[in-house]
Formats: structure tokens, C-alpha cells, sequence
């Protein structure tokens, strides 16, 4: 059977790199942590010996400038070349909450110029000026690799202070909506629209994650590493799921991610 590969990405600041590398584990991938200086400066690790880029969450570099900001130049411009081959052969990228901002602010995310330079958005401070740690829940709005068969609302916690997703302009945020580029919203419930504090920080039209027109690479605010299993859940029993072993919300990500591999690369 295929060997799934995943890159933890880890730099000073990184805190959800074990939580993540047990979600590929639990998948059935494997996985190593390799910090940005072995691919940067010692290049003792390569890209291309991977075929899943994680970026967990965390407060790299102290969120120094904003969150995500200096990891985020350091793929930018240090590894422009090395990842422009690596999604050029077909491999996927997952950036999860400071993942998230670090993918946005390096161009990766949503890319919709092509060129992994231009910035179409933005995650800043959260509307409530404050740290938002709690449960959400989030719409299925469209369909990327990693979110294929995740259908309805979902739950997942958040932990963050600069997640409000702001895009570029109107006509980014139509083009993101027209690809059907929009991944998860916040909302109250099953069919309902989010606001505080069900949209935890205020982004625009209630968005928590996103993809590339290629489907392959994804961001998003919430922890679906945090949810593995149903009982990982403060109201698993009452939400009708049996079995304290049963997957949680967040798995079908990480499983989406590691069949697609095995599938296709």
C-alpha cells in the first residue's frame, strides 16, 4: 500500500505540530516535523519528499508584525521555487488557523491571480478585540479535496485572536464566491447564518475557510485536529453519536487528504 508522507511544518512559535501529525497518523499517513531552517538554511530536508504540506497552528515568531506574517515571507521568498514544484505536481496544502493566515499572507491562498505572489486577503484582529476560544459551528458550502463528503454543519473548536477573514476587495470576494472557493462559514446551526458569537471574529460574510481553484490547497480558522473523535465533543452524547470512539467532526479532513494521496499520487 502507498506511504503517505506529511511535512509538519514547525518554527519558533508552532504549539499544534503533535496534535496535527497524530490527525495524518490516525488517517493512516506518517509523518515527520521538520522545521523552516532544514529547508531554508541547513537544506537538510526537501519538499518534494512529501506529498502533504501541513502548516498547523500556533503563534509563530510571537505573531510579531501580525499573525503569521513572518513565516508566511519566509515561503514566500525562500521557498517560492521549491513550492511552485511541489504544487505543480499535484500535492496538497493545509494550513490550519495560524496555518491559515501564514498560506493567505504568502499568496497561497485563494492564489486567485496564479502567481503565489499576490495578496488577495487578509485575517486580522478579531471584532471583539479579544482572544475567541470556544466551539462554532461551521457550513459545508462547497466541495474541495480535502472537504468531499463533509455535508451540512459541522463542529470544531476555535482558538484565535486575528481571525477575521478580509477579502482584498468586492471583486475578489465575487470571485471567490462565483468558484465556489468559499469552503466553511460560521453559523448558529444546520442552514443558519453566523454572527457573534457564532462568527467568533467578524469576517466577511461569516467565512472560516477556503481553498485554491485547484481544490488542493486549504485554509481554515478552526481546529479539526481537535476534533478526532465524537467525544472530543463537549455535547457528544447529546448530539446523538454512539461510541466514544466514533469519528469526530474533524477527521473526514485528514482522511479526504490521505485517500487523495493514495489515490492519486
Amino acid at each position: 500500500m502507498k506511504k503517505v508522507k506529511v511535512i509538519i511544518l514547525r518554527t519558533a512559535g508552532t504549539n499544534c505540530d503533535r496534535e496535527t501529525a497524530f490527525a495524518f497518523e490516525s488517517a493512516g499517513a506518517t509523518t515527520e516535523f521538520v522545521h523552516i531552517n532544514d529547508l531554508t538554511l541547513r537544506k537538510e530536508k526537501k519538499l518534494q519528499d512529501y506529498q502533504i504540506l501541513a502548516v498547523p497552528g500556533g503563534f509563530t515568531y510571537g505573531d510579531d508584525i501580525a499573525s503569521g506574517k513572518i513565516l508566511a515571507n519566509e515561503l514566500k521568498f525562500k521557498l517560492e521555487e521549491d513550492l511552485r514544484q511541489f504544487i505543480a505536481s499535484g500535492k496538497l496544502i493545509i494550513g490550519i488557523c495560524n496555518g491559515f493566515q501564514v498560506l493567505v499572507k504568502a499568496g497561497l491562498l485563494p492564489n486567485l491571480s496564479g502567481d503565489f505572489q499576490t495578496i488577495d486577503a487578509t485575517l486580522t484582529l478579531n471584532d471583539s478585540a479579544r482572544f475567541e476560544d470556544r466551539w462554532v459551528f461551521l457550513e459545508s458550502i462547497d466541495k474541495c479535496v480535502w472537504t468531499k463528503g463533509i455535508d451540512g454543519t459541522i463542529a470544531l473548536p476555535i482558538a484565535h485572536g486575528e481571525g477575521k477573514f478580509i477579502p482584498k476587495d468586492k471583486k475578489t470576494l465575487d470571485i471567490l464566491k462565483k468558484e465556489g472557493l468559499i469552503v466553511f462559514k460560521y453559523a448558529k446551526g444546520p442552514g443558519k447564518d453566523g454572527h457573534h458569537p457564532y462568527n467568533p471574529n467578524g469576517s466577511v460574510e461569516d467565512i472560516a475557510g477556503i481553498c485554491d481553484k485547484s481544490g488542493r490547497i486549504f485554509g481554515l480558522m478552526p481546529h479539526p485536529e481537535r476534533h478526532l473523535k465524537a467525544s472530543q465533543h463537549p455535547s457528544w452524547t447529546r448530539r446523538g453519536q454512539k461510541g466514544s470512539e466514533a469519528p469526530g467532526d474533524g477527521f473526514k479532513i485528514f482522511k479526504n487528504g490521505v485517500d487523495f494521496v493514495k489515490k492519486y499520487l
